[in-house]
């Protein structure tokens, strides 16, 4: 729950603010790289970690009495739970960490994560912290404490949010870091490795696709950066020998992007003889069977398609750079390899009709040994090319917050059939609202690693 690196006066709290558990508990990762960057750079600090999965509001109470920080870092990672059946937003979760911060301390509140560079100027004014930072943070977050200390000028800092003259303020992120370490927390290694399997690590950062609905661009910019390959195996090698943690989920938007630097961490990671297994995002561009021939040599064990439909209609109005064709090719590899792969897909989505969604379904039929994990309608993010559409027509109005969920569902569909239509394929679908809790915490008291969706595959 509580760690913290015996240093000198000054002190921060890093605080995970996530508590959603569906389909598995996540490792904060924003927030380990946070603390492997400040530490080097910043080492009189003393950094402490508090995740709300792992305590209460009651620990993160005592540790704020006892720690007495100066600064707190608090990470948002989800801004709901995306998935329509329940439309649950975290919000009130996320006020009640700031005024039990406010209450309980007079540190300097600043506020980050992927949830926040969604909605930076927004939840700033909402939740009222002192300073954000969208985008990455390690390099901003160092200046940002270096500037407060020295009692000097901080409003050149990218990806800085603050109030001026009383009103908000965002820098633009004008530049990006490409060397991150990492080190992973002990007790948190150990609570994530029992109850989800894996552990995460990023590759590269950043999406040059523009998929009308993604808000990764918005995250972590439309500029690739590959993070140091020797780095990523130092890492991964330390787990294995000091943790036997020998499965982890690369968390890269996309996997497939570079390839030039895919091959080449792949030849270290084989060099290095680690003997894990790996899973992580891909799409169906830029991917081959030579690569995932190589890949496989490194460890690949699962593939997590951002597939999206089995309608080429469909696939381009979203503005996939793939084609059913591509899919149906890469699944045949990929079987023909033994590498598990699940398909992620949106049903009901922007431009979608009962025509469009029969050809998903019978698509469907034609790909063996598969998951289909369907989200039905797209939720609407500001700054996306779907925003800009649901506004045309008229779904939300210019200006809107949509910081409650906000979903584009097509009227030309019938989501009453859709299980229906879905059960009939004979494939496995598992859905929102489909309750696999049971199965799963079972599965991991049998000690199964991974993400256990292999175990479902038809």
């Amino acid at each position: 729950m509580i760690s913290g690196r015996e240093m000198s006066s000054k002190k921060l709290i890093l605080a995970s603010a996530n508590r959603h558990t569906d389909p598995y508990p996540v490792y904060p990762l924003g927030i380990s790289y946070l603390h492997s960057f400040l530490s080097q750079q910043m080492p009189d600090l003393k950094i402490y970690i508090f995740d709300f999965l792992t305590g209460s509001y009651e620990d993160y109470i005592q540790l704020l009495t006892e720690a007495k920080p100066d600064y707190v870092g608090i990470s948002l990672r989800n801004i709901d739970d995306v998935n329509i059946y329940k439309k649950e937003s975290f919000l009130n979760h996320y006020k009640q960490i700031i005024e039990h911060t406010r209450k309980h301390s007079k540190s300097v509140i600043i506020i980050g994560g992927s949830g926040f560079s969604i909605y930076p100027g927004l939840l700033f004014e909402t939740l009222e912290p002192d300073f954000g930072i969208y985008g990455e943070g390690e390099i901003s977050l160092n200046q940002l404490i270096t500037a407060l200390e020295n009692g000097v000028d901080y409003t050149f800092i990218s990806g800085l949010v603050y109030k001026h003259g009383g009103q908000i303020i965002e820098n633009k992120r004008d530049h990006y870091f490409q060397t991150p370490v990492l080190s992973f927390d002990d007790t948190l290694t150990d609570y994530y490795w029992k109850n989800s399997g894996m552990l995460n690590i990023q590759t590269k950062r950043g999406c040059p696709y523009k998929c009308i609905y993604c808000t990764y661009p918005l995250i972590e910019g439309h500029k690739v950066r590959t993070l140091d390959p020797d780095q990523i195996v130092k890492t991964l090698s330390d787990l294995v020998r000091t943790k036997k943690i020998d499965y982890v989920f690369f968390t890269d938007s996309i996997f497939n992007i570079n390839n030039e630097f895919n091959y080449d961490l792949a030849d270290k990671l084989i060099a290095a003889e680690l003997k894990i297994h790996w899973g992580g995002y891909f799409n169906f561009a830029n991917i081959d069977r030579k690569l995932l021939e190589k890949l496989k040599q490194t460890g690949l064990r699962h593939i997590e398609f951002g597939t999206d439909s089995l309608s080429d209609t469909i696939l381009k109005k979203y503005e996939k750079p793939f084609t059913v064709a591509d899919i149906f090719r890469i699944c045949d590899y990929c079987n023909q390899l033994d590498i598990d792969f699940a398909h992620f897909l949106i049903l009901g989505g922007y431009g979608e009709t009962e025509e469009t969604l029969n050809e998903t379904f019978e698509n469907s039929k034609k790909i063996t040994r598969s998951v289909f994990f369907p989200f039905i309608g797209l939720r609407i993010y500001p700054g996306t090319k779907l925003h800009k559409i649901a506004i045309r027509e008229k779904i939300v109005k210019e200006g809107d917050p949509i910081l409650e969920p906000v979903y584009y569902v097509s009227k030309d569909i019938d989501l009453a059939t859709m299980k229906i239509k879905a059960k009939q394929t004979a494939k496995q679908w598992i859905f929102p609202d489909d309750n696999l809790g049971d199965i799963m915490i079972r599965m991991r008291q049998r000690d199964k690693k991974g993400p256990l969706w292999e175990y479902l595959i038809k």
